[in-house]
């Protein structure tokens, strides 16, 4: 085997164990719940994955190969119409059989086939080993994933378990926030280099952006907070229409997670459960609407996604401080020195659809499903998390949800023309 095709098999290990990993605080009725349809119980997360590399690597190159149980293409498979049919996604809480156990074989049945396949080779191909890494990157997707949905399993649970207790450090009061000037001209965008990238990333095409500035770090809890006194939530005129409506219709008053108790604010946090809101970290749980109607509250606006890529790879670039998943803080940070956390703590929205580049081409068989057929109603995220794999970021990667949604580690960095 040569060393590129070792050092993918190390990764797998890698990777696969952690996923394993996130799960091993939970007990086995945490596996098996879905509040709503936005969340997926852990075990299906656990089986996905698994049901991945099986179809995928597996069966088709591994001679001799048997699935190990038939019924799972059916159970795990999550929207490949390539691949057959599936459980509705709604439906995924009444998997309750196969057990969390049954799951944690099959992947253990998959990963010994894996590295068996893998040690007969004497080269992978260049598109087997693109595939094998594109499993690699789709489980540190769902690996994330499954930190938004366990902390909705035990965030909406009466009594607030705890997932984890870590002594955090305590910062100072951010520093006041500065706006760092972009001349306008004529840019490249799109992901230009050697290594793995998605299929979204990909058709590098220039833009025109007009001078503009962005801020030098993230919209803080004490930031938003500012808005919500203001009652901010009750004024129309700051909210995207859609936006009005949903806040209406849901009774939205505070970011996710946010409660009021006794005249004083607290949050659930997957490290320390509820506790009093720190003013100072980086507000998260909002939909777009809500990161729109502060911008404009604060007569300011989103940054386009190019222009947070622009001033992401050329000005404001990445600071080895960056709170990712590796730092098991599993909840945003205030901002530490210098660090403008372009990278980590939260994603941050943009006012940019989420739509093809020019150029792009969706790749043949099921994986041309897993990024193209999306681009429609959704907008466009950046820089990745805390619950983001450190290796797994870049300054094209384009995360997308629907406007919405809240209930991924999701934040505010505001801009401005000049």
């Amino acid at each position: 085997m040569v060393h590129e095709d070792l050092r993918l098999k190390e990764r797998f290990g890698f990777v696969r164990q952690c996923t394993e990993a996130i799960c091993s605080p939970l007990a086995p009725e945490d596996h098996v719940v879905q509040p709503v349809v936005d969340v997926s119980p852990p075990k299906w997360h656990l089986g996905h994955t698994t049901w991945f590399f099986e179809t995928f690597i597996l069966i088709p190159e591994m001679k001799g190969y048997r699935a190990f149980d038939k019924n799972y293409n059916f159970l795990f498979n999550s929207y490949y119409e390539t691949v057959g049919a599936r459980v509705v996604r709604t439906d995924r809480g009444n998997i309750t059989r196969p057990t969390v156990k049954e799951v944690l074989d099959y992947r253990k049945y998959v990963n010994e086939h894996m590295n068996h396949f893998l040690d007969s080779q004497e080269e992978l191909s260049k598109s087997l080993s693109d595939l094998m890494e594109l499993g690699i990157q789709h489980e540190q997707q769902h690996q994330e994933l499954l930190c938004y949905d366990i902390k909705y399993i035990l965030g909406n649970n009466p009594i607030f378990p705890v997932y984890l207790n870590k002594t955090l450090q305590e910062f100072n009061e951010p520093a006041r926030p500065e706006f760092q000037h972009v001349d306008g001209g004529v840019y490249e965008i799109g992901y230009n280099g050697d290594g793995f990238c998605f299929d979204n990333e990909l058709g590098i095409h220039k833009v025109y952006l007009h001078d503009y500035a962005i801020m030098d770090r993230l919209v803080t809890n004490g930031e938003y907070l500012e808005f919500i006194l203001a009652k901010g939530y009750e004024d129309f005129r700051h909210w995207l229409s859609d936006g009005w409506e949903w806040v209406k219709n849901n009774s939205i008053k505070a970011p996710a997670y946010w409660y009021s108790l006794d005249g004083h604010w607290y949050e659930y946090s997957l490290n320390g459960g509820l506790k009093p809101l720190d003013l100072n970290a980086p507000v998260t749980h909002v939909s777009l609407y809500e990161a729109d109607a502060y911008a404009k509250w604060k007569g300011l606006r989103l940054p386009t996604e190019f222009e947070w890529e622009v001033a992401c790879s050329r000005h404001l670039g990445v600071n080895d401080n960056s709170n990712f998943m590796e730092s098991e803080n599993f909840q945003p940070m205030p901002q530490k020195g210098n660090n403008n956390q372009m990278y980590g703590d939260v994603w941050e929205w943009t006012n940019s659809a989420y739509l093809p580049y020019p150029f792009y081409k969706a790749p043949e068989g099921a994986v041309g499903e897993y990024n193209g057929k999306f681009m429609i109603n959704q907008m466009v995220l950046r820089g990745g998390s805390c619950a983001t794999p450190k290796d797994h970021i870049r300054a094209t990667y384009r995360n997308f949800f629907h406007p919405h949604l809240r209930w991924m580690f999701s934040g505010i960095r505001l801009a401005k023309n000049q």
